[in-house]
């Protein structure tokens, strides 16, 4: 889980090294302000794939990544109205897991098709980058500790980032002071408890590789992440 520097972003780091300490998994924020050196230190880093989670409401229109790499968009939230912005952590990606497990999937297998180390991200990099990270780590044979301990890295980041964003965000909804706690909390935080309470539920789902096989993954897409992400095959 190590820190990587990528101009014009933030919350940037290696999820996993991957097998002989070759790292294949990267996560951070969103990539739209990143321009000549971050191109450069994408290139350097060895990134060939970008999976960007946004919905197409949050992409910058007629636009053009400008940091060279090719990307693919997979939508999870898929809602009328964009990702949600008020509510607790655990009823959003309890939401997530439970009603959009053929996205996740498409994005885990993405992953898992990529010849090349892969660079995930949503808007601020810890909720949909949170969960499809941690299905493709999960599937790959790394346990829950390690899981957690990555998602729980974005938490002081992004609340130093974004916080002024979120409070503009909440300004207008009227909520009380329970719900604006929650949802400040949706917003800024990645606290362990709530990638615990989503393991939780991956489990009641019968575990990431059955979840992930019962929405479309396939059989050798499990082996590319084992072998990929650090788990050796089990051929």
């Amino acid at each position: 889980m190590s820190g990587i520097t990528i101009e014009g972003t933030y919350n940037a780091r290696w999820a996993t090294p991957g097998p002989e300490s070759t790292p294949w998994l990267a996560r951070a924020a969103a990539l739209d302000e990143v321009g000549d050196a971050g191109r450069a230190q994408l290139a350097e880093l060895g990134i060939s794939l970008v999976l960007d989670l946004r919905e197409d409401g949050e992409l910058a229109a007629n636009t053009e990544p400008r940091h060279g790499v090719p990307v693919a968009h997979v939508a999870l939230y898929r809602l009328p109205d964009g990702p949600p912005a008020s509510g607790s952590l655990e009823q959003v990606y309890g939401f997530l897991l439970t009603e959009r497990g053929a996205a996740l999937t498409e994005a885990v297998a993405a992953i898992a098709d990529s010849g090349g180390p892969v660079l995930v991200h949503c808007t601020a990099g810890k909720d949909r980058t949170g969960l499809v990270v941690a299905l493709a780590l999960l599937a790959a044979g790394h346990d829950e500790a390690h899981v957690v301990a990555d998602y729980a890295l974005s938490t002081g980041v992004v609340r130093d980032r974004r916080e002024q964003i979120a409070v503009e965000t909440l300004r207008p909804m009227g909520l009380d002071a329970d719900a604006h706690a929650a949802s400040l909390r949706l917003h800024l935080d990645s606290p362990a408890e709530a990638m615990l309470h989503a393991l939780r539920t991956v489990s009641a789902l019968g575990g990431a590789e059955a979840y992930l096989i019962r929405h479309g993954l396939r059989a050798e897409q499990l082996q590319a992440l084992r072998r990929t992400l650090g788990r050796p095959s089990d051929d």
